[in-house]
Parts: C-alpha cells; structure tokens; sequence
C-alpha cells in the first residue's frame, strides 16, 4: 500500500463517510461505490486513514482482530482470504468505562478465542508452530462486533475499509496456557439469558486458530507493522454471531475434552 494510494479522492471520500458515521452515530451507505467491492488494497487503504484519525486522536493500538474466517462467510462474500482489523484501548470493554468508548451502531455478538502475545512476531517463518511459541496465554474472549455501514449491507471491500466491522471486545479473566490445550480441538457455547445462540470449534477458524494468527502475523509483517510484544488478537469467529440488544447477559464458554477452559460474560449497559 503506497501513500499515494492512500490520497486518491475515492480512498479519502471513503474515510470520511465512515468517520462520519462513527462520530454523528448514524450508520452510512455502503462505500463500495467509491472503491469497489473486492479492491484489497484500496480497502485497507481506507482502514489505515481511520486507524492514523483515531490515534491522531490520541487512541491507542493494542492488537488487532482477524475476520472472514469461516470458508462459508467467504463464500458468501466471495473472498477466499481473511481480513483484519485493528483494536484500539477504548474498545476494551472489560477495561474501559461505556462512556469512554466508541459509540455502537448496530452492534451484535461472538465468541471467540484470544492470544496475547509474549513475544514480537517477525521473521522467514511464521507458521502456527513458530507463532504458538510467541503466544503468552490464550482467553476465551467476546467480540461485539458493529458496521458503520446501514443494514449491514456488506461487501468484503466495505468491511475492509470499516475496521473489519469491529467494535469493542472482552477478555475472559482465566490465563490460558497452550500447553494445556491445543486450539483446533477447542468447542464454544455462547447463551445469551440462557438460551443457546451459537456453537462453534476451533477448526472453524481457518482450521485451527493458530493457522488465523500465523496468517495475520505474515500479513501484518508484510505491511511493515508486524505483531509485538503485548499485543492482543481476537483470532476469528468460532460460530455465528448474535444479535445484540442492552440489558442481556451473555455468557460463553470454551472447552476440551476433558472439561472447560475458560469463560466470559458481557452485559451492555443500558441507554
């Protein structure tokens, strides 16, 4: 991606009418009239001029999301790769106060598995042997994932350039280690006040969820802003997301054969 891809007008129009979605909290249209509806590098052209206005805005980087990365999602849009986005402080809701963090649009739910990362991920070989050696611990974890685009009417290009549809996220509080546990073989139950709204395994990711890190580690590198130390990465759906309304408690849950791995809950406030 070339700064001058970056300052053509239709990339530019583009940032703009998803900012200003964001900042009036009124979803917009599509913006695949201004740069297509499979254009990856325009696409993400996109997402780096919100993710530089957000940090000119004092946000912070704290890791990033993978997407797309179910093979029925991609062919629904007719991808065959997954995509990513970037996570800023303020979404973490599990840390930051509702009032300080980006407002929601049309928000629903997932549950997901989460690396934090103890090590920088740089190198010739990043593969999901290699990236499992710089995971930290895992965490079950909740994304809340929103568009700024009306209806979610969504090509793969607008959800590119929307920051990968995120929106704010949650860590369970258990530490994971990977040596109790290998990723692929995991399965997930999300509730919501109780009711069973989605179910998922680890190889619904891409096949395992460290083949989804090792995939955003060469992406990212090859960017030239590879993972770091520290950082936090939401590895990818592991079933269908659910609507999301205030007030209900959601509940999910992954395990392994021999038993539960971890947990979290989120409740969004009311207005």
């Amino acid at each position: 991606m070339t700064t001058a891809t970056k300052e053509l007008p239709a990339v530019r129009a583009a940032a703009e009418r998803l900012a200003n979605a964001a900042d009036l909290g009124m979803p917009v249209a599509a913006v695949r009239d201004l740069i297509g509806s499979d254009d990856v590098e325009l696409a993400y052209a996109v997402q780096s001029l919100g993710t530089r206005r957000r940090i000119e805005a004092g946000a912070r980087v704290v890791g990033h999301k993978i997407g797309l990365t179910s093979p029925a999602v991609q062919r629904q849009l007719g991808v065959d790769q997954p995509d990513f986005g970037v996570l800023f402080h303020d979404m973490d809701a599990g840390t930051t106060p509702a009032r300080e963090r980006p407002k929601l649009l049309q928000p629903k739910i997932e549950a997901e598995l989460a690396f934090v990362l103890g090590a920088d991920l740089t190198g010739d070989d990043l593969n999901p042997i290699t990236v499992r050696g710089a995971v930290d611990y895992a965490a079950a974890a909740l994304e809340i994932v929103d568009s700024r685009i009306a209806g979610w009417d969504i090509t793969f290009g607008d959800t590119v350039a929307d920051n990968a549809s995120s929106g704010w996220f949650v860590l369970g509080a258990q530490r994971l280690s990977l040596e109790d546990f290998e990723p692929r073989d995991i399965t997930m139950s999300m509730t919501i006040d109780g009711d069973v709204v989605s179910r998922g395994k680890g190889v619904d990711c891409l096949g395992d969820p460290l083949v989804a890190l090792a995939w955003l580690a060469r992406t990212a590198q090859d960017l030239g802003d590879p993972l770091r130390a520290g950082e936090v990465v939401l590895s990818g759906a592991l079933g269908p997301m659910a609507p999301l309304r205030p007030g209900v408690r959601v509940h999910a849950e992954l395990s392994q054969r021999s038993g539960p791995l971890g947990t979290v809950d989120f409740t969004l406030e009311e207005e």
